[in-house]
């Protein structure tokens, strides 16, 4: 009977104290500046924010993101175009320079490869279609017909085979 009250007591401190709920996921939002992308999450009772860098290639606006849990688990601004780096299906890739052409001509956006190092790329396209070009270290991968449509994100992911040198496995332990 004892030991029977402990945990319900035990069950009402964690109730009370809040421990047995759910965190709260990172929310990133464009900073007032306009030169970032402030992820926003909770560390305890502090809110702590980290400033991914918001790019520009003429009016079109990018940022990598995607490194790590909180950046994985955020909800990010509605950028049109969210594209993921893969090898293999797996492992994920950074350093990827990435071309994004009008399929009916017109200015292409140019994301350089060291502007890329999160496995994630978001895109602020407007409506249209869209050729894409991906290298990573020399191997590249090309989408073409890439419809973006207003008020909705399209999510592509650009994989490169395993096989080729660009992920390998990691040692036993």
């Amino acid at each position: 009977m004892r030991r029977r009250m402990v945990w319900i007591v035990g069950l009402v401190l964690l109730a009370v104290s809040g421990v047995g709920q759910a965190a709260e996921a990172p929310v990133a939002t464009i900073g007032p500046s306009g030169d970032t992308v402030d992820l926003s999450r909770r560390l305890g009772d502090q809110i702590v924010v980290d400033h991914l860098p918001l790019y520009r290639a003429g009016d079109v606006r990018y940022f990598s993101a995607g490194v790590g849990l909180d950046e994985r688990a955020a909800t990010y601004p509605p950028f049109s175009l969210k594209l993921v780096f893969t090898a293999g299906g797996k492992p994920f890739l950074t350093g990827v320079s990435v071309t994004i052409k009008p399929a009916k001509g017109g200015a292409a956006v140019t994301v350089p490869a060291d502007q890329v190092d999160g496995p994630w790329l978001f895109v602020d396209l407007p409506p249209g279609v869209y050729d894409l070009t991906a290298v990573h270290r020399d191997r590249e991968q090309g989408v073409k017909g890439i419809k973006i449509d207003a008020g909705k994100r399209k999510e592509l992911q650009i994989r490169w085979p395993e096989g080729r040198g660009l992920a390998k496995a990691l040692p036993a332990e």
